[in-house]
C-alpha cells in the first residue's frame, strides 16, 4: 500500500518495466508548483559568507568546493555535494543556513551524528537542536515549540519523525528556507548503506507549503548512486560538486597475518596515545576483540547493535571524550561521528565493499593530520562475508527476481573488495579507480608503494591455472582448482575426481600461498572471471584463451623481498611510526611540552562544559596554537579553528597557558 501511495503521488520518469528494482524506485517530484524563490530565499544582510565562517567556525577562507556549493545554495539553487570525509561537508549547508531568513533542516541518519552536530554547533555560538527517538514526547513537544518561535536556525531531524503529525505540522506552518540530507547515498538502493526511511523525504518535501532549497550530501558515491540522488530526491538543475575522493593525510596498508590478535595488540600497544577504531564483521567478534585488548591492559570499549541502547550510549560517549581510547566496534558505529583525532582504522576483517571500506577507513584523520587504516586480511574473511551477504538482507517486499539483482550487484562488490586486499599496485590508486577519479599510480603514502616491486614472470603457473579450469569445463571454485594443481588428496578433490585431472600436482613444489596470489592476479587482470551466484566458479575469458593457445606472457609485481612468498603484511608496523609524533612534526619538544600542556586544559574545560574535548578546539587548532605562540587576542584569532565566539569563552585561558609555558 505505501509503494502505491507513492506512485501515485510522484511522477516516475524512468522506464518502469525495463529497470531493476533499485532503478524502478527511482521517483522524481515533477509537480508544478509555484516556487516564489524571490520571496523564500531573501538573504539577510547583516553578514555575508567569510564573516560566518570566521566568527562561528574560526576559519579564514573556504576549502576547496565549499564556496561553490554555498554560492548556489544562497542563489536559491538545489545542490548536490560528494566530497570526502574531512573535506568539511557539514560548512556548505551550515554558513547559508546562518545566512538564509527562516529554518534549515538537515536529516540525518543517526542519533549520535546530530548529537555530535548540534554539540559542535552550539559550541560555536549557533543555536540548533535535534529531533529524534532519543527525547522524550515532552522534550520533541518543547524543541518544537522554541523553533517555531524562531529560537533555532538549525533542526537536525530522523528521516523516520518526518511523518510524524506534530512534525509535519510544524514544519507547514514554519518558515523552511532549506532542507539538506545528510548522508544522502542512503536514499539509493544502489548505495551500500540503503535506508527506505529516506524515501520519505520526498514525500515530506511536497507537503510543505512552499519548496525549500534542497541540498544532499555525502561522502562516498558510484555514478549509479549519485544518478539515483539527483532523481529520488528531484533535484532541479542541481550545482553537482564532485570534491575528489582522494585523503592525502591517510595512509592504507593490508597485512595478510595468521595471529590477527598478535598483530592488533603489538599495534595498539605502539600507538598508545592515539585513539582508534577496530572494526569487525560480527558482534562475536567486537566482544571477543573487546576483552582480549582489555585483558592484555588496554582501555577499550565496545560498539554494536546487540547492546542496550545505554551500554551503546555509555560505550560511545567514553570514546568520543577520550575516556576509553580504543573502539572496538561493528559498522553500526561511526557513521557522522566526528571525532576529528582518530588516528588510525583497523579493520579486523575485511569489510564486504569497497563503498563500507572507504567510509569506515575515513573516519581516521579528520582533521588533515596523518592517520593510518590497516586491514587485518585473513582468507575467512571472504566466507564470512559471503555468508553474510547471502543471509543478511531483508528482502522484504522484493520479489525473487528483484533479490537476485542486488545479491548480484554485493557478490561483484565483495570481489572488488578481496582484489584490494591482494593487488600489488598502489592501493590509493585502486580505490580512487573504483570511484572512476584517475590520478597517479604512485601515492607514496601506502604500503605498496612503500615496498620495493620487481616484475615476475608467471606465464607457467597461469598457463596450468587457466588449463585447469579448462580441463575441468569451468565447473569449479578457486579453491578446488588451487587444491587440484597442488595435489591436495581431499575427500572433496576425490569425490569431483580432481585427481584425474591432467593438471593434479603440477605446482606441487609452489607454496600454496604464491599460487593465490597468483590466482588472484588473473582474475583481477580479467585473465579468469568467476561467477556472481551462490556457488561461485571460475570461467575462461578472452585473455585467458589468449595464454593458452596464443602464448600470451603474463607478468605481475611482486615484492623484493616477498618475491619467493606472499604478501605477508611487512613489517610489524608502519614506516610511518606513530602518527600522533607525524602529527607534531612541526614542533620541537619545547612545542611538544606546549601542546600537552593545551591538551590538558582542553580536557578540564571538556569536563566542565560536559563537551567532547575535541569541540572545544581540535588537536590541529592547538598544534598551531603551539607554532604561532598567540600573545593577544588578535593574534589568537589568526589561529585557524579560533572564532570569536570560541574566543570569548575559552581564549583568554588558553593564552594565559601559552604565556606562562613561554
Amino acid at each position: 500500500m505505501k509503494w502505491m501511495v507513492m506512485q501515485q503521488r510522484l511522477h516516475c520518469y524512468v522506464d518502469c518495466t525495463a529497470k531493476p528494482f533499485w532503478r524502478r524506485v527511482t521517483w522524481a517530484w515533477l509537480k508544478n508548483k509555484k516556487d516564489r524563490f524571490g520571496e523564500v530565499y531573501k538573504i539577510e544582510r547583516n553578514m555575508n559568507k567569510y564573516e560566518v565562517l570566521k566568527k562561528y567556525f574560526g576559519y579564514d577562507s573556504f576549502r576547496s568546493g565549499q564556496e561553490t556549493m554555498i554560492d548556489a545554495i544562497l542563489e536559491g539553487r538545489d545542490a548536490l555535494g560528494i566530497m570526502p570525509t574531512g573535506a568539511g561537508k557539514s560548512i556548505c549547508y551550515q554558513v547559508p543556513a546562518l545566512l538564509l531568513p527562516g529554518i534549515t533542516l538537515v536529516i540525518s541518519p543517526l542519533i549520535s551524528l546530530m548529537m555530535d552536530q548540534v554539540k559542535a554547533l552550539n559550541q560555536a555560538g549557533v543555536h540548533a537542536a535535534f529531533i529524534n527517538s532519543s527525547l522524550t514526547e515532552g522534550q520533541i513537544h518543547k524543541a518544537l515549540q522554541y523553533a517555531s518561535q524562531g529560537r533555532y536556525q538549525i533542526i537536525y531531524v530522523a528521516p523516520e519523525r518526518l511523518e510524524t503529525e506534530s512534525f509535519l505540522s510544524f514544519a507547514q506552518n514554519a518558515r523552511i528556507s532549506m532542507v539538506t540530507v545528510d548522508e544522502a547515498h542512503c536514499i539509493s538502493q544502489w548505495g551500500q548503506d540503503f535506508r527506505p526511511s529516506y524515501l520519505k523525504i520526498v514525500q515530506f518535501i511536497e507537503n510543505l507549503p512552499v519548496r525549500p532549497i534542497v541540498s544532499a550530501f555525502t561522502a562516498t558515491a558510484t555514478r549509479e548512486v549519485k544518478e539515483d540522488i539527483i532523481c529520488v530526491l528531484g533535484l532541479r538543475a542541481p550545482e553537482v560538486l564532485v570534491t575528489g575522493f582522494n585523503r592525502e593525510n591517510l595512509y592504507f596498508e593490508v597485512r595478510h597475518v595468521a595471529k590477527k590478535d598478535e598483530q592488533l595488540l603489538e599495534y595498539v600497544t605502539t600507538h598508545s596515545s592515539d585513539s582508534g577504531i577496530i572494526y569487525c564483521a560480527t558482534r562475536k567478534n567486537v566482544e571477543n576483540v573487546c576483552a582480549f585488548l582489555e585483558d592484555m591492559g588496554i582501555d577499550a570499549t565496545r560498539y554494536h547493535a546487540g547492546l542496550t541502547a545505554d551500554e551503546r550510549k555509555r560505550n560511545q560517549e567514553d570514546f568520543i571524550y577520550d575516556v576509553k581510547p580504543v573502539m572496538v566496534a561493528t559498522n553500526a558505529f561511526g557513521m557522522g561521528i566526528d571525532k576529528s583525532n582518530v588516528r588510525y582504522v583497523i579493520h579486523y576483517n575485511m569489510p564486504q565493499s569497497l563503498e563500507n571500506y572507504y567510509q569506515e577507513a575515513g573516519r581516521a584523520g579528520r582533521d588533515g593530520e596523518p592517520s593510518e587504516c590497516i586491514i587485518l586480511y585473513s582468507p575467512q574473511d571472504v566466507v564470512m562475508n559471503q555468508f553474510l551477504i547471502e543471509n543478511g538482507r531483508d528482502s522484504g517486499e522484493m520479489n525473487l527476481e528483484d533479490r537476485e539483482l542486488i545479491l548480484e550487484r554485493d557478490r561483484e562488490r565483495l570481489k572488488k573488495m578481496t582484489y584490494y586486499c591482494f593487488t600489488n599496485d598502489c592501493l590509493r590508486d585502486y580505490i580512487l579507480r573504483y570511484f572512476s577519479e584517475y590520478g597517479s599510480t604512485y601515492c607514496g603514502n601506502c604500503a605498496n608503494c612503500r615496498n620495493q616491486f620487481e616484475t615476475v614472470d608467471v606465464t607457467e603457473i597461469a598457463r596450468i591455472l587457466i588449463a585447469c579450469v579448462q580441463s575441468s569445463r569451468q565447473r569449479y571454485g578457486v579453491n578446488v582448482i588451487l587444491d587440484t594443481v597442488h595435489g591436495a588428496n581431499t575427500a572433496k578433490i576425490r569425490g569431483y575426481h580432481m585427481d584425474q585431472n591432467p593438471c593434479y600436482g603440477k605446482l606441487a613444489k609452489v607454496k600454496i600461498h604464491r599460487l593465490r596470489n597468483i590466482m588472484n592476479y588473473l582474475l583481477l587482470e580479467n585473465y579468469l572471471t568467476t561467477t556472481n551466484d551462490e556457488y561461485i566458479t571460475v570461467k575462461l575469458t578472452q585473455r585467458s584463451r589468449a595464454v593458452l593457445e596464443e602464448g600470451e606472457k603474463v607478468t605481475m609485481k611482486m615484492a623484493k623481498e616477498q618475491a619467493a612468498g606472499s604478501k605477508s603484511g611487512g613489517s610489524k608496523g608502519s614506516s610511518k611510526g606513530s602518527s600522533k609524533a607525524a602529527g607534531l612534526a612541526d614542533l620541537d619538544d619545547q612545542g611538544r611540552k606546549l601542546f600537552e600542556q593545551l591538551r590538558t586544559l582542553r580536557m578540564e574545560i571538556a569536563k566542565e562544559e560536559k563537551v567532547p574535548p575535541y569541540i572545544v578546539f581540535s588537536d590541529k587548532t592547538l598544534v598551531q596554537m603551539c607554532v604561532a605562540h598567540p600573545i593577544d587576542k588578535e593574534s589568537m584569532l589568526q589561529v585557524s579553528g579560533v572564532g570569536e565566539f570560541k574566543y570569548e569563552k575559552y581564549g583568554e585561558r588558553f593564552l594565559k597557558c601559552i604565556l606562562e609555558e613561554a
